[in-house]
């Protein structure tokens, strides 16, 4: 069973957390936001930024196991961080 509240909390936590110069972007000089954009986020993980924006929100559809693993990847997790990941998106995290 998907955890949206907790997905959402954990995404948003991870994407404040990684620095634009973390995944290789350059950080510009007007940014309001100290971690990566929801549009940067999304990028990495190739998606949209509207499907990434619903799942911080709470509104999204159960991602399938790929796409909880191309956010793990994008955000840069630990394999820690993408285990809960994938559990608290409802599904069982990849073996190792």
């Amino acid at each position: 069973m998907i955890d949206r509240a907790g997905l959402a909390a954990f995404l948003r936590t991870r994407r404040e957390a990684l620095q634009p110069e973390d995944v290789g972007l350059p950080r510009g000089p007007r940014r309001r936001t100290s971690g990566l954009r929801r549009e940067e986020a999304a990028a990495l993980a190739h998606m949209s930024t509207d499907y990434y924006t619903r799942l911080e929100q709470e509104r999204g559809p159960q991602p399938s196991e790929q796409m909880v693993a191309a956010i793990a990847q994008g955000l840069h997790l630990s394999l820690a961080e993408r285990d809960h990941l994938f559990r608290l998106a409802g599904h069982h995290p990849p073996v190792p």
